[in-house]
């Protein structure tokens, strides 16, 4: 246990100690490493497959989906942007501008608040990775934005290179473990909810909609 340990690791912790059944580190750590691993850790399809797989599943989620080139970028974005009719855009810190086409506003985040971010057309961001199988982006900070950036305006343009598409959730997990201490969202598709009379709301813990440019 460290200082300053989490409110969840300090609740597992009080668990345990209540039901005396709290481990030892290297008791943990031999739990950890001996848990059975059977299901599917690696992807099997070919570069196309896993492209189609990915692509399949957003749409799945009511995304859409529009391949691109590194070299025609800007005009995808602004294609994208303008058949959404999307003018005013809040970007990430450090987003290179090669990837920003004339005739749109965009606004770097500075600490911007939740008001303020409503207030834009969307967001524009890259992604740290994706996964296929489950047709989900995962955006992490600092490269992605803060949290904040990609869930409070109502649409968000995301950026993912092809190369940086797993098959699997394990692979996408072994891929993060590098940056497991960033802040990390996984997206898949626009935020939904029917938790309320059964009944699908979109855009409740998100952005409403979701336009994916994939740079093959």
């Amino acid at each position: 246990m460290t200082a300053n340990p989490t409110s969840k690791a300090e609740i597992l912790r009080r668990i345990r100690a209540a039901n005396h059944t709290t481990p030892t580190s290297d008791e943990a750590q031999t739990a950890w490493e001996t848990l059975p691993r059977n299901y599917n850790r690696a992807g099997t399809l070919q570069p196309e497959a896993l492209l189609q797989l990915f692509e399949d599943r957003l749409r799945d989620y009511d995304a859409t989906v529009t391949r691109t080139t590194r070299q025609d970028l800007a005009r995808a974005v602004a294609l994208q942007l303008n058949a959404r009719n999307k003018n005013r855009i809040v970007i990430p810190p450090g987003t290179p501008t090669e990837w920003l086409p004339q005739g749109f506003s965009f606004v770097a985040d500075q600490a911007l608040t939740p008001t303020q971010l409503d207030a834009f057309g969307g967001v524009l961001t890259s992604a740290t990775l994706a996964i296929a199988e489950t047709g989900t982006v995962v955006l992490q900070a600092p490269s992605q934005g803060r949290r904040a950036l990609s869930l409070v305006p109502d649409y968000h343009l995301c950026i993912v290179h092809a190369d940086d598409i797993v098959e699997t959730v394990p692979q996408a997990f072994h891929r993060l473990q590098p940056t497991a201490h960033l802040a990390t969202t996984f997206t898949s598709g626009p935020s939904a909810t029917a938790d309320i009379e059964m009944t699908r709301i979109k855009g409740v813990h998100g952005p409403r909609i979701l336009d994916v440019l994939l740079i093959v």
